[in-house]
């Protein structure tokens, strides 16, 4: 068996799942904005209350994402890494935590500035407001968010890109660490 595909090089099933339901969620939600930006003011303001929602639901899943990458540590890089692969890798890891946490914020901040009620609705159980008064709040928080999204929306392709090189160009056994079905 390859060194690759023994269970302490590859991550867990719960944070194989969470990394492959929170990248369908973030990748999806990040075109419900840009593709019904240009539609009927109703078709937009349905699409955008679906916007928050996942928004939400991310924000909750890196939580749990956070909580349980604590309690169950990464499996270590491959020995075979050069140390600026290392260093990108790391770097890589630790802004997409970032990110999943700060993309959402600032959308919640958003959307409470000035207003008082439900900021999402999550299968029917509305998302409170938080207690942010200061409308100009809004506008900084709403800044932040777009460009927080495509700052996201490069990881994203610098990620994909460096797995496509690990197993096509290094065949190196790094992406069958994260996709359940690959073998080196």
């Amino acid at each position: 068996m390859d060194r690759i595909n023994t269970p302490q090089h590859r991550y867990s099933s719960v944070a194989i799942a969470l990394h492959w339901i929170m990248a369908v969620l973030i990748i999806g939600n990040w075109f419900i904005p840009i593709l019904t930006e240009a539609t009927a003011e109703d078709v937009h303001r349905s699409a955008m209350g679906w916007h928050k929602a996942i928004g939400i639901t991310v924000l909750l899943l890196a939580v749990v994402r956070i909580a349980w990458r604590i309690v169950h540590p990464r499996p270590p890089l491959e020995p075979t890494l050069r140390p600026w692969e290392r260093a990108l890798a790391k770097t890589t890891y630790t802004l997409f935590y970032i990110l999943i946490v700060a993309i959402p914020l600032a959308g919640w901040i958003m959307v409470s500035a000035g207003n008082d009620g439900i900021a999402a609705n999550i299968l029917g159980i509305g998302v409170p407001t938080l207690p942010i008064a200061d409308k100009s709040a809004g506008e900084v928080a709403h800044e932040m968010h777009e460009i927080l999204a495509f700052f996201m929306a490069g990881l994203v392709v610098l990620h994909v890109a460096g797995a496509l090189k690990h197993h096509f160009v290094d065949s190196d056994g790094t992406l069958a660490r994260m996709v359940p079905f690959l073998r080196r």
